[in-house]
């Protein structure tokens, strides 16, 4: 879906195949950065010390600037910032205990909020998913010039945890 995302954010998308093997993928992402015309690298890291690592790295091997502007700040206010933005966000991975098949499609909202915040005092589960628990897609937000409409998802579980599979879905128009 990232050509989508590009899209309907009105970016140009630039991507490379990587084999995801840890140290080969630093050096997958080095070759692409380096072809591009750019002077940064903005990255979505909240705590995670070893993505933020890795791609201070490589940024600065190549010369660039990293940005990092979620970095360190606290999670219930960004969870709280992505409500008052109005963004429509929506859970469609999740790889914790305390999650179950109805989280799969659950927009973030002041609800889900609250529930993120049990989950986490029973499980220790991070609310914003820093650590894997959980993954997010936005399908709005105010920087989009079209919505991402899901037309047709499929829930997959295996054991305890599971995904929504996107199998179709289209551009609308903002209103």
């Amino acid at each position: 879906m990232a050509d989508l995302f590009a899209e309907a954010v009105g970016i140009p998308l630039v991507k490379a195949e990587t084999s995801g093997v840890k140290e080969a993928e630093l050096e997958d992402l080095k070759r692409l950065l380096a072809q591009l015309d750019i002077d940064a690298v903005v990255s979505g890291g909240i705590s995670s010390q070893y993505q933020k690592k890795r791609i201070d790295k490589v940024c600065q091997e190549l010369g660039f600037t990293h940005v990092a502007p979620l970095w360190q700040e606290e999670p219930l206010k960004l969870l709280k910032e992505i409500i008052s933005l109005k963004m429509e966000t929506i859970i469609v991975g999740v790889y914790a205990h305390g999650f179950n098949q109805t989280w799969l499609g659950r927009k973030i909202d002041e609800d889900t909020v609250n529930d993120l915040r049990e989950l986490n005092t029973r499980f220790k589960v991070s609310i914003v998913g820093e650590g894997g628990e959980y993954e997010t897609l936005v399908l709005n937000a105010p920087f989009f010039k079209k919505k991402i409409a899901l037309i047709e998802t499929e829930k997959i579980w295996e054991k305890e945890s599971g995904y929504l599979v996107a199998k179709k879905v289209v551009l609308v128009d903002k209103n």
